[in-house]
């Protein structure tokens, strides 16, 4: 979301590159110049192909290849995407191809050359290479390091190109020869998504997550210009020679496209998605408009000054693409598959604020009081209400590399959408999930000896952490009990990798609650003094949450399960009053106002009609109710809400879905406007405190169970 406005300038350079491509295939210096054509269409113009690979790599690739994604559901709409846009375009020039008769003349084998590799027509073989580039860097990026698959993707790339640019000196060797003969058996060229897309899709991913380092802004245009240079001389020498078989592929092609990337990443402009989407139409239909092109400029007799000038002719096939373009759009945005999906709107009903900004102030006051070790955030349920995902996303950007969950299920959602590092699941986990503990690479509590027993029986390497019960009595095994801990520690199939324990009177510091904590977490250092005695070293150790870290900092361990604290707020109003400087509410809460009417004196309101207006009121209905997470006990003036800074209080029953307030009095209020429930209004504010208050329980409580659909939006 912060990267956006970088991007304007790929998608500047994406619909220029479509127009280079239509060079390519017009050749619009030909009549004036055929040196001057050749180093135009056939080495300048080479960068088109290579940056639509690398824009491919940039975003879509470096969730795979560095955070280990499993969620797939990226890659499937990319392939779709490019499979469907195939399919079109297959069917768009289908009728030139029979006009043609190019699929009565092959054979079975050369027509599925021609559909799976080379293309039914001569431009389209870009889309099948770019799917089958994008498996191959997907299945090989999952096993194995970014290093090794960019020197697989690079050797693959020297093989591509000892059969483009270089195959005059590659034939000359007759075992190379007859090995490219085998290639060209299977693919017209190397120019496809084996041997070309493969190394332009690692550097976009590479330079996505600065794994290739660059120079400044000027060094990268300065590169460009050199580098471009020495490929023009390059191209123009083997061109000279007599070596090129085709001339797609170039010794310093990458080097020119990464300092060329490099610069349009640095152009600081907005995004414009409607070039990015003609880029593709223009890509698509512009050999359908120099048929168009010529074929008009036939019937109207003008073929000396349409096709004859080259450069009227590039012109010409430029306009009638371009314009093409802007009606095959608008008609294919008709359409799902092709255009934008309807989406409600987020902030239409009731929603909730997440603040970048808060949260990141949260993080690093919570992260200066813990000097020992690192933050293990607390992302269950549905992290305290605020949305698992997206305060998850927030946090790994943040430089997190540890979170605890609740269960398996809550694990499993963070990993199928991009969540890397080590994730803790605090709670049981079934023995019918401990596959998904291996397969999305959880790390499972071991509640106690019988338990990892079970774990143990499942056969395979499973990563745990032991809780050590030491005195709240919940999960974990007693600390008098260390045999049995001993004894979960040799089980062959269970891979500590630490222990832990929670503190169950850490809330304040009074003589008896301090005097627990202590007990309890001396208990715990003792024991993992006594594993480390035995040789079972190396171990994490964790015992603090939110108020062991304010209250008990000096207590230590390698990790710190925050949980309420990160988002800024703690249990209750009378110990947040005493929380450290610095923590700041993350979450408002919001809703739409949907009617706004008269309550004459008499009249009742809502069901049980429990609320009679005592004079002439004026009401507001606001589109959010019990469903949604507020609690239906400030029912009855018990709670109110925020409209244009002033207070509205809560009159009658909460229902599911709307929740009446009195607006008399607040001037100028209109359907459409937003109420606020939890958060700032001009100068008032209503915490999370006031709600936990007004319901009789605690902020954890209050914000857990804020509905699932209440839209989350970070801002």
């Amino acid at each position: 979301m912060t990267e956006e406005k970088r991007f304007g300038g790929l998608d500047c350079f994406k619909l220029a590159a479509a127009f280079l491509v239509a060079a390519i295939h017009t050749s619009p210096l030909a009549s004036f110049s055929a040196e001057g054509d050749f180093i135009v269409t056939r080495v300048i113009a080479r960068v088109a192909v290579p940056f639509f690979f690398m824009v491919t790599g940039y975003f879509l690739l470096p969730q795979y290849l560095f955070e280990h994604s499993m969620d797939n559901r990226p890659l499937r709409r990319c392939l779709k995407k490019l499979l469907l846009l195939y399919l079109a375009a297959i069917l768009l020039y289908l009728p030139v191809n029979l006009y043609a008769g190019q699929f009565s003349e092959a054979g079975i084998g050369a027509f599925f050359r021609m559909v799976l590799v080379d293309g039914t027509f001569y431009h389209l073989w870009y889309l099948p290479a770019a799917a089958l580039g994008v498996v191959i860097v997907w299945f090989l990026g999952r096993r194995m390091p970014f290093g090794v698959l960019t020197g697989i993707c690079f050797v693959l790339y020297l093989i591509g190109l000892s059969g483009d640019s270089y195959y005059g000196l590659a034939e000359q060797v007759p075992a190379l020869k007859r090995m490219y003969e085998g290639i060209f058996s299977v693919s017209s060229y190397t120019r496809n998504g084996l041997f070309y897309a493969p190394v332009f899709l690692v550097m976009g991913a590479g330079i996505r997550r600065g794994r290739i380092k660059s120079a400044e802004p000027a060094g990268n245009l300065a590169g460009f210009v050199l580098t471009l240079g020495l490929m023009i001389t390059e191209a123009v020498a083997l061109h000279r020679l007599d070596l090129q078989r085709h001339d797609s592929m170039y010794i310093m092609l990458p080097a020119v496209m990464f300092f060329l990337f490099r610069a349009l990443l640095a152009v600081d402009t907005a995004p414009v998605r409607r070039f990015r989407e003609l880029s593709t139409w223009i890509y698509v239909i512009h050999p359908f408009c120099i048929i168009l092109v010529r074929g008009g400029a036939k019937a109207v007799h003008l073929e000396e000054f349409l096709v004859e000038n080259s450069l009227v002719h590039y012109l010409a096939v430029c306009a009638a693409s371009g314009v093409g373009a802007v009606i095959g759009s608008r008609i294919f945005a008709r359409f799902s598959v092709f255009g934008r999906k309807e989406q409600a709107f987020e902030k239409g009903r009731a929603w909730i604020e997440l603040s970048r900004e808060d949260l990141a102030r949260n993080v690093e006051t919570l992260q200066g009081l813990f000097s020992s070790g690192e933050l293990m955030p607390a992302i269950k349920a549905n992290a305290y209400g605020h949305g698992a995902v997206l305060i998850a996303k927030e946090l790994q950007k943040m430089g997190i590399k540890a979170f605890c969950v609740a269960c398996a299920a809550e694990g499993v959602e963070l990993r199928r959408h991009g969540i890397t590092g080590e994730i803790l699941v605090l709670g049981y986990t079934h023995p019918k999930d401990f596959g998904l503990l291996k397969k999305y690479r959880l790390i499972q509590t071991v509640v106690d000896l019988a338990y990892g027993k079970m774990l143990n029986h499942y056969g395979r390497k499973i990563k745990v952490h032991v809780k050590i019960d030491t005195g709240m009595h919940r999960l974990g095994e007693r600390a008098e009990k260390s045999k049995e801990i001993c004894r979960i520690f040799r089980l062959k199939n269970l891979q500590i990798e630490g222990i832990y324990t929670h503190l169950c009177a850490d809330e304040t510091k009074d003589a008896a609650d301090q005097a627990y904590t202590k007990r309890q977490a001396a208990l715990f250092y003792r024991i993992a003094d006594r594993l480390e005695a035995q040789g079972f070293t190396g171990l994490k150790t964790h015992l603090l949450a939110s108020y062991g870290l304010i209250n008990y900092p000096e207590l230590g361990g390698d990790y710190v399960r925050v949980g309420i604290a990160l988002y800024g707020v703690l249990s209750d109003r009378k110990v947040g009053e005493n929380h450290p400087a610095g923590l700041v509410p993350v979450l408002s809460l919001k809703a739409r106002i949907a009617v706004v009417k008269d309550l004459y004196q008499g009249e009742s309101v809502g069901y049980g009609l429990d609320y009679t207006a005592d004079k002439d009121r004026r009401i507001a209905v606001l589109s959010i109710g019990y469903a949604d997470g507020l609690p239906r006990s400030l029912s009855g003036g018990r709670g109110r809400v925020l409209i244009h800074g002033q207070c509205a209080p809560v009159i009658g029953r909460i229902c599911m879905d709307q929740t009446i307030v009195d607006i008399t009095g607040i001037e100028g209020v209109k359907a459409g406007e937003s109420a606020v429930l939890i958060g700032r209004s001009g100068k008032e504010e209503i915490t999370a405190y006031e709600l936990a208050e007004g319901a009789g329980t605690i902020t954890n409580e209050i914000l857990s169970r804020l509905g699932e659909r209440l839209e989350r939006v970070v801002v």
